[in-house]
């Protein structure tokens, strides 16, 4: 990255070729409260926790649906009947909460954008922008949870078809989702969005994991080709297949039993990363198996335990929920499966009583595997899916119950609640609802401690910047706004360079003596993988020192600070920064989802769209010709320095930061193209290029196809290009998309198009 003295204001070079002439068309123009129960739209954790365990108060969430799953809403707290280890409690705060978008309140209703499904209404256009949602939009958060370290390779298969459809029907406007592995390591709260784009990646990189506790059939295999030879001293000599079918089931148990433990240890940390989210939180757990209980066969004698390195943590992470307000619903992914049989099976050398023994281990197994799955859904007011080939059908359950429920509270009778993290006696809940037809579920109850005092405070720089970096939430005490795009370099290879505007009011300015203004803040910038491990960090501490004219500017515009992250390998990315003014400890985050295209692969790539606004008073001449070839330099380079060119006379709101653009200005507009085919005579590309613009998902403008001229550059496999468009003075104010699609005539015909857009903002 380029270091500088002194942060400077940012100016785009537009690129000026024959589309300046085009000009877009214009554009054509609470619930009322009743007398048994208040209804009201979700909440915040801050305004209203869902689960409060305190010295003097039990707050818990009930569900209440028919026998066909569907929302009962209209129950009275006269309907309920609570006790607390079997003691009548009073219900003393009831209501009906409603997380459908229907039952949105005046003010988050004016706060939410007219548009968030991100669903293009007309085929082929771009996705709607992504627009952050603040805590108070957030209805929904939900954590999929793909237990891929016990999923089998035909399990895996139908679970990825769910979570597309998940993501491409299910998922409604105010909804934060996140799609975690638990193979995948450290990484959870950063990976909660609103942006489908972001979860289609997480999708993709949902792979079955070999060696790992579950294999490639959802039911395990008769195998006898894999059995060690009756030889080994150590086998029983009365029964040596029955032995070595022992030993086998043993390793396997303490193998599968490892893989369980860090199954519940991502969990765990998903739970306690949840804990001060908002909206109505739930984790879906898909897996094909958690086991509480062992069979083990010592000396022909079947003994049934319970595995205690399993069922200690089940309890704990059940309890964590609880008081996260977490609902789990669990998923058993093997379906109904035959447990006789199959053309899989090798029964070699196998009697017939042999063989009836393997297969009732079998039906053991798969009668077992879900009982953890089961038992974590009971006990936090979730339930179970299992004997369901439907993964997508049993998402839909999920997404029904969550449509709203019942907040029940009173003062428990005669309570003593412990010190927190102290696990004493558990008080057992149980909710009846006196109505007939009603099915109820709540969770099963809490340890003996209170939760006061057990929330999470920042105090020390590190924590207070990596808090808002990890957060999903965009935090506010400075105003910035982050644009990332990528681009690759002959040299340097791949990269993303980040435009982050900084709004100079939030930031703490003193004086420094001669009409000196003096200004110090941390900025860190930090890149997460689709899984959300982190990739690299870029750290520091700056202290601005400006006067006069430029210090006046950047109190009214705000300025750009740019980053500079090399990626190394192709893949989804995101980009997320926070920064800290030292003085008032105001921290301010932004992030951006961006793909990086596999460049090595020499197919037709776009890097990201460079875009500024220029009146039309101040327009400069077209770009000149290339310079010859010998002199050229690289297209990522040329738009690299264009982006970081200075000017007094720059508008920053109308720079590539900020993208504020006014009616009747010229939007310009730069890229490179990537892995054009050559023509073999003339060595020259063949490439057509469109524009189009968007609003809200709707095509307002088509620009005509036009051949792109390389003129004279060097680099035929990265190409500069760009252009200009006329703003119509009758455009309205709002959010628009600016997409570039270039065809190349020269390559095959499925990878012979590529598209980028970038959105902006009329004012």
């Amino acid at each position: 990255m380029k270091k500088k003295n002194l942060l400077s204001l940012i100016l785009i070079q537009a690129f000026v070729c024959s589309a300046l002439g085009q000009t877009p068309a214009p554009i054509p123009v609470a619930p009322a409260r009743s007398s048994q129960q208040t209804r009201r739209p979700a909440t915040t954790q801050d305004e209203d926790e869902v689960v409060r365990i305190t010295t003097n108060l039990v707050q818990l969430d009930v569900s209440a649906t028919d026998n066909n799953g569907h929302q009962i809403t209209d129950l009275s707290p006269d309907d309920f009947e609570v006790r607390e280890d079997n003691r009548p409690q009073k219900i003393t705060n009831f209501s009906y909460v409603s997380t459908e978008a229907g039952a949105t309140t005046a003010t988050a209703a004016a706060a939410q954008p007219a548009a968030t499904s991100q669903r293009p209404a007309t085929r082929n256009a771009p996705p709607v922008p992504p627009v952050p949602l603040r805590p108070e939009q957030v209805r929904r958060t939900v954590a999929l949870v793909v237990d891929d370290l016990c999923l089998s390779f035909e399990s895996m298969h139908f679970v990825k078809g769910a979570l597309r459809k998940f993501v491409d029907e299910q998922m409604q406007p105010g909804d934060l989702v996140a799609i975690i592995r638990t193979g995948g390591g450290a990484g959870v709260l950063q990976q909660f969005t609103s942006d489908r784009r972001q979860l289609y990646a997480a999708v993709e990189h949902v792979r079955w994991l070999p060696n790992t506790a579950c294999g490639v059939s959802a039911v395990a295999q008769i195998d006898t080709s894999r059995e060690p030879a009756t030889e080994d001293p150590n086998v029983n000599p009365t029964n040596p297949a029955q032995d070595i079918q022992d030993r086998i089931n043993e390793q396997t148990r303490d193998r599968e039993g490892l893989f369980e433990i860090g199954t519940l240890g991502v969990i765990h940390s998903i739970v306690r990363g949840m804990r001060e989210m908002p909206g109505r939180k739930s984790l879906i757990l898909i897996s094909d198996s958690l086991k509480i209980r062992t069979y083990r066969n010592i000396m022909g004698n079947p003994r049934v335990s319970s595995n205690e390195s399993i069922a200690e943590p089940l309890r704990r992470l059940a309890d964590l929920a609880n008081r996260s307000s977490v609902v789990i619903y669990t998923m058993n992914a093997t379906g109904l499966q035959t447990l006789w049989l199959t053309a899989a099976d090798n029964t070699a050398h196998l009697s017939a009583d042999q063989i009836e023994a393997r297969l009732a281990d079998r039906r053991r197994s798969y009668v077992e595997s879900p009982e953890g799955l089961d038992y974590l859904a009971r006990q936090t007011g979730g339930f179970a899916i299992r004997n369901m080939n439907d993964l997508g059908g049993g998402l839909r359950r999920v997404v029904e119950d969550q449509k709203g429920y019942y907040l029940i509270a009173y003062h428990p009778e005669g309570s003593n609640l412990g010190s927190p993290g102290s696990y004493r006696r558990f008080h057992k809940i149980s909710i009846k609802v006196k109505r007939p037809g009603v099915k109820v579920r709540t969770r099963s109850g809490f340890y003996d401690f209170s939760d006061e005092g057990t929330r999470t405070v920042r105090h020390t720089r590190e924590e207070q910047l990596l808090g808002a970096l990890i957060s999903p939430f965009n935090a506010n005490g400075v105003s910035l706004q982050l644009t990332s795009l990528f681009a690759n370099d002959a040299q340097f290879g791949s990269f993303m360079r980040s435009f982050i505007h900084i709004d100079a009011h939030d930031l703490t300015f003193t004086d420094d003596g001669d009409g000196w203004h003096k200004s110090t803040f941390d900025i860190l910038a930090m890149t997460f993988g689709d899984n959300g491990q982190m990739v690299d960090q870029v750290g520091r501490t700056h202290t601005i020192r400006i006067k006069g004219d430029t210090y006046n500017k950047i109190m009214q515009d705000g300025f750009v600070y740019v980053v500079t992250v090399p990626v190394k390998k192709p893949g989804a990315y995101q980009l997320r920064t926070a920064l800290r003014d030292t003085a008032s400890e105001r921290v301010g985050s932004a992030s951006q989802f961006i793909e990086v295209p596999d460049i090595t692969k020499n197919r037709l790539s776009l890097s990201g769209l460079l875009v500024s606004g220029v009146e039309a008073a101040r327009e400069t001449p077209p770009m000149p010709q290339p310079a010859p070839a010998a002199t050229t330099p690289d297209a990522a380079q040329t738009l690299a320095r264009s982006a970081e060119g200075e000017s007094e006379d720059v508008d920053t709101q109308a720079g590539p930061a900020v993208r504020h653009l006014r009616k009747g200005m010229t939007l310009r507009y730069g890229y490179a193209i990537y892995n054009a085919q050559l023509d073999s005579a003339a060595l020259k590309p063949q490439l057509l290029t469109q524009v189009r613009i968007f609003r809200e998902g709707q095509l307002i403008f088509t620009g005509q196809t036009q051949h792109f001229n390389p003129s004279s550059q060097a680099d035929m496999k990265r190409l500069l290009a760009g252009g200009a468009l006329k703003l119509g003075s009758d455009m309205r104010p709002g959010e628009y998309v600016l997409q570039v699609i270039v065809t190349d005539l020269l390559a095959k015909a499925n990878h012979n198009t590529a598209i980028q857009w970038i959105d902006f903002e009329i004012r």
